[in-house]
């Protein structure tokens, strides 16, 4: 049987609403994160080598990368979620699933670390100059970034309820998690309506609410 390993308040929680949507038979393997550092325990470090979630299990393989699982159990399960080769729909699939860790995530990262750079304690001496430096990343090169990027899927999601055709992709599951972990850090803007209203139909669908009870708390849900 398919075995997800799971991490709370991870990226895995969109391959769980997946597995639901698919209506693949499964079995989750639960991890909890350290609650002072927030990483994943060393546990997972026994199914992979770096230890990240998530992670499955299927007939004898092991996979990493959410985009490379997506796209492994879309094939394997669920062809409806792929749209058709050599459509406008099929190139967007693609790039989506791509521009959701390559393009969106990395500035969000960065402005997880510049954050942490100017509110952890450091030595009185250093500490004007590290804030210095981390606000200086943040507002030339960090907001813009995010903020850019936000507009540009505010800006595609106008005529469209889905990224990649008139029904959900694989595309969709994969661009889940960023936006979600984005309007929880508060970093969409109150106007960019067709995100929000994006998210909310994804919260909406029935597997992905038996997603929600399967995987436990998510601290990305709404």
């Amino acid at each position: 049987m398919l075995t997800l390993h799971h991490l709370n308040n991870s990226r895995s929680q969109r391959i769980l609403w997946l597995l639901e949507e698919l209506q693949v038979p499964y079995e989750i393997k639960t991890y909890q994160r350290d609650t002072k550092t927030m990483l994943a325990p060393p546990a997972l470090k026994d199914v992979h080598p770096l230890g990240k979630s998530p992670l499955i299990t299927d007939a004898g393989q092991l996979l990493a990368e959410s985009g490379a699982i997506i796209q492994y159990l879309c094939e394997q399960y669920g062809p409806q979620w792929i749209p058709e080769k050599g459509t406008q729909d099929y190139l967007q699939y693609h790039y989506w699933l791509h521009f959701a860790e390559g393009s969106l995530m990395p500035p969000m990262l960065l402005k997880l670390v510049m954050d942490k750079i100017r509110s952890n304690p450091m030595p009185f001496f250093i500490r004007p100059v590290a804030k210095g430096i981390a606000s200086k990343v943040m507002q030339a090169f960090v907001s813009p970034n995010i903020q850019n990027n936000l507009n540009f899927i505010e800006h595609s999601l106008v005529e469209r309820q889905w990224l990649a055709g008139s029904r959900p992709s694989g595309a969709d599951v994969q661009m889940s998690f960023p936006l979600e972990a984005a309007l929880a850090r508060g970093l969409v803007p109150e106007y960019h309506t067709n995100i929000r209203r994006y998210v909310e139909r994804i919260h909406a669908r029935p597997a992905y609410q038996r997603a929600l009870k399967a995987g436990g708390d998510y601290a990305y849900a709404g």
